[in-house]
């Protein structure tokens, strides 16, 4: 069962009540399943801690992470080793269970003429626009292929055609036989094969033709024995479709589940746009500290844990929303308030000098490295007659709730003494350059 600190959910729920009625033999197994056309962002992060999560939380449960590389044009080793990397930064692992939808393309292969020789899949000669004006509209039923009603024989011979390369690209693909009609436009005699002549970045050019997704991802959850397949909502419409493949097939069926994908104000989650930011030079590359994704995050200072937190908070739904960008910075406060050490700085220095404190003398004073955290010890900080603080806190005419340093005002400077300002001296211009104080040595420790 679950563990106590994780907050309950509808896919928790789900996952319950199968382990109740000893479904799957009592498994709990997932994915995380990445297309490497891009880095993660921010929105993944919600998907890398449900899937690995749950797998964690489940007495024997597993998480696998697999790479969706069905499309050779926009994958890289690059986008590969940069998702593993963040998703080990995040704190998941996924043992020795890494796999690629390029390790089942035989089978998937094997499959389509299965489906073939079942009278469910045809070779269609209509280009990719026909095709789309061919498919209908909402209201409106679509219209059969003449390639529709083509034998078993003749499609198995054009599928194996297309295989060995004797058609041009785009010429043909393979489409399910269903229903032109489905109200479902998914169901619509959906594409399985495209024909694609590219190097691929793992079986190199052995293969000119590729799956599209909807077939090839409920087959790799099949092949995988994954029970439960968490997505994100935009996939609700084609659960469908992948029922209706592994029905079809006869194979092991996960259950598909969909959920509210993460999103946030005023942040750009599209990888379409990412890459365009990227391409045009506008950043400085995918880990630039102004992108959204983890990589990006990272080296903004963002800690595994406040991604976590955030992924916690937000919880799981069925509805789309979203997250006000604010409850992630939050996140990151509360986790760095808990283990960060403290330091001080100023940035645009303004001198004060204590008139009252004794000239050459240096006095060190403690303050604790992190108030949240005892166990991070004291750093000593030195205390003189002349110091400096931020111009910004100090207004020679203070408007109403300024509690900051000015004329005749006595202020508190942490970890040291009370301090009051009595002459700003200026320069020729009539700028501030120094503050005469003095200090009141009955203060010390600053409270």
């Amino acid at each position: 069962m679950t563990s106590e600190k994780q907050a309950k959910n509808f896919i928790r729920d789900i996952i319950d009540e199968d382990l109740k009625n000893g479904k799957n033999e009592g498994r709990v197994h997932t994915r995380f399943p990445p297309e490497p056309n891009g880095y993660l962002h921010i929105g993944h992060a919600k998907s890398i801690c449900l899937n690995f999560g749950i797998a964690k939380d489940y007495a024997g449960g597993l998480c696998n992470l697999r790479f969706d590389d069905t499309n050779p044009i926009k994958e890289e080793d690059e986008y590969v080793n940069s998702i593993i990397e963040d998703i080990r930064w995040l704190g998941f692992d996924w043992g020795e269970r890494l796999y690629y939808a390029s390790d089942y393309f035989d089978r998937m292969y094997a499959l389509a003429e299965q489906l073939i020789t079942a009278g469910k899949a045809y070779v269609d000669d209509l280009s990719s626009e026909e095709i789309r004006k061919m498919r209908g509209t909402l209201t409106e039923p679509g219209k059969e292929s003449p390639s529709r009603n083509r034998s078993v024989a003749e499609n198995l011979e054009l599928f194996r055609n297309m295989r060995a390369g004797k058609y041009p690209d785009g010429s043909r693909v393979l489409r399910a036989k269903i229903d032109m009609a489905s109200p479902n436009m998914n169901l619509r005699d959906p594409v399985m094969y495209r024909i694609l002549r590219a190097t691929h970045h793992r079986t190199g050019d052995k293969w000119c033709i590729y799956p599209m997704y909807d077939w090839a991802h409920g087959l790799e959850d099949s092949i995988e024995k994954i029970t439960h397949s968490l997505c994100t909502l935009e996939f609700e419409d084609h659960r469908p479709l992948y029922d209706w493949f592994l029905k079809e097939l006869n194979v092991y069926r996960p259950r598909q589940i969909e959920f509210a994908p993460l999103n946030l104000s005023y942040t750009v989650l599209s990888k379409r746009k990412l890459l365009q930011l990227v391409e045009e030079g506008h950043v400085n590359g995918w880990d630039d500290p102004r992108m959204p994704t983890l990589s990006g995050l990272r080296r903004r200072g963002f800690t595994p844990e406040s991604i976590r937190e955030l992924a916690d908070r937000v919880g799981i739904a069925k509805r789309d929303g979203v997250n006000d960008i604010a409850l992630l910075f939050h996140c990151l406060r509360e986790d760095l308030n808990r283990k960060a050490q403290r330091a001080m700085a100023v940035l645009n220095p303004l001198k004060v000098t204590l008139t009252n404190y004794p000239e050459g003398q240096v006095e060190m004073l403690p303050a604790e490295n992190n108030p949240e955290d005892e166990s991070m010890g004291k750093r000593m900080l030195p205390f003189t007659r002349e110091l400096y603080i931020e111009r910004d806190d100090f207004l020679e005419n203070p408007p109403r709730k300024f509690f900051r340093l000015a004329p005749g005002r006595e202020v508190r400077l942490k970890h040291a003494y009370y301090i009051t300002c009595t002459e700003a001296v200026k320069n020729d211009a009539g700028e501030i350059v120094e503050l005469k104080c003095t200090y009141d040595p009955a203060t010390k420790g600053g409270w």
